[in-house]
């Protein structure tokens, strides 16, 4: 019985805290990402990417700035995904919104 309390005592505990996941934002170059079209293409792709939440684009740069949380999908997921569409992508180094 003992065994059963301190098994349903740990899973409760467990239950009740949260995963240590993290909101993230990345910066992405996008050079094939020419004309104001290109954008709904590529927000279409990268809304099919699980943990993937906001999308925001600097056509004139040819930026997309892509918000995920990183329990649910990576960076290279991302770019697979605007690569996919026919837009390859690479996270920038230097971010300036």
């Amino acid at each position: 019985m003992k065994f059963v309390n301190r098994f349903l005592a740990v899973l409760a505990l467990s239950t009740a805290v949260p995963a240590l996941a993290a909101t993230k934002t990345v910066a992405l170059d996008v050079p094939g990402m020419t004309c104001s079209l290109c954008p709904v293409t590529i927000k279409k792709a990268l809304d099919k990417v699980p943990g993937v939440s906001k999308v925001d684009f600097n056509v004139d740069k040819r930026e997309a700035f892509v918000t995920f949380d990183d329990a649910k999908t990576t960076i290279a997921a991302i770019t697979k995904a605007t690569a996919d569409a026919g837009y390859p992508s690479k996270p920038k180094t230097d971010v300036k919104q």
